[in-house]
């Protein structure tokens, strides 16, 4: 890493040639990118969709210019130089991310594409003595703001208040059923299934490492039975609940966190003060769940805080019962 970071030329280094040379190579990048944003939400969000056919449009027609102009300037051949290149040029994040970010994230991104590339070359302008080289950085500057005011006008030509609206719902219901609702699921599962055995173990032995031991493995089984059964259910195709991968990793690992939270007290040798911090992180643990199913599966506060805090309530007597026998 250290060898490829000292191979790379500085930016003050470059040649008018090299430099209008690196921005049509940036608008190319940048170009693909765009067209793969658009892509990637066609099918889901056709209106964001045609935003980034818009910027990619846009993109390409400023490269156009750029080769037009290192045409006049300095002929046919255009020097092979792109950003990994140069020391400091601002990085585009590796299109495989793309397939775990959101469309907010996308939007995100796309925005701050601009102003980097934007506020790059000002900076750049900024450091040259060169007066050509300035009015080319400081031109190339314009360029990337433009581009961001075309993103805008884009967006309102194709992405009205009602279609974002309806975009921005879609998205917050795939997160929803992806993310939310299997780890929720997790969640409670880890939470109150695993309270039966550990308080079961505290009070029959009231040995706090064996506790722990008993917490850890049911913890953990559960976590991995969890993940394995919400990705083998459902592949997604039909459902549109997302990536059945996804989907599990959410429910493993919330149903371990849920299991370690009150396993992970006994730690503590004293017997009575893990089990009354176990007991505190129980707590804690149920309004969490009932804050979730009230945040984001619309189920009113009382109707979820009787079905989670009963219920826990139960199997944790159960337990103590069981365990104080």
């Amino acid at each position: 890493m250290l060898t490829s970071y000292r191979n790379r030329r500085r930016f003050k280094d470059l040649s008018e040639q090299e430099i209008l040379a690196l921005a049509i190579s940036s608008e190319e990048d940048d170009s693909r990118i765009y067209r793969s944003y658009a892509e990637k939400l066609r099918a889901d969000y056709p209106s964001s969709a045609a935003v980034f056919d818009g910027m990619a449009e846009e993109e390409d027609r400023h490269r156009q210019r750029l080769i037009a102009l290192h045409r006049i300037r300095f002929g046919e051949v255009i020097p092979l130089i792109r950003r990994e290149h140069v020391a400091g040029f601002y990085a585009r994040k590796p299109v495989w991310l793309m397939e775990t970010m959101s469309l907010e994230q996308i939007r995100t991104e796309a925005e701050a594409m601009e102003r980097q590339a934007g506020s790059f070359y000002q900076l750049a302008a900024q450091r040259t003595s060169d007066a050509a080289t300035r009015k080319l950085l400081g031109d190339l500057a314009a360029a990337e703001l433009g581009h961001e005011n075309a993103a805008h006008a884009l967006e309102d030509k194709h992405l009205g208040e009602d279609a974002r609206a309806a975009e921005d719902a879609t998205a917050h219901r795939q997160f929803v059923l992806t993310w939310v609702q299997p780890g929720l699921a997790g969640l409670m599962d880890g939470s109150v299934s695993t309270l039966a055995p550990i308080f079961a173990t505290a009070f029959a032995t009231q040995d706090t490492h064996t506790t722990f031991l008993v917490g850890l493995a049911a913890s953990i089984g559960a976590g991995i039975s969890m993940g394995f059964t919400e990705a083998a259910s459902d592949d997604g195709q039909l459902s549109g609940r997302g990536s059945p991968v996804k989907r599990g990793i959410a429910a493993g690992v919330m149903t371990t966190l849920g299991g370690l939270g009150h396993a992970l007290p006994y730690l503590i040798p004293h017997f009575w003060t893990a089990t009354i911090i176990a007991m505190i992180v129980v707590f804690v643990e149920l309004w969490a769940i009932v804050w979730i199913q009230n945040r984001y599966m619309d189920t009113p506060f009382l109707r979820a805080t009787f079905q989670v805090v009963l219920g826990g309530a139960l199997v944790f007597a159960a337990g103590a019962l069981i365990g104080g026998g």
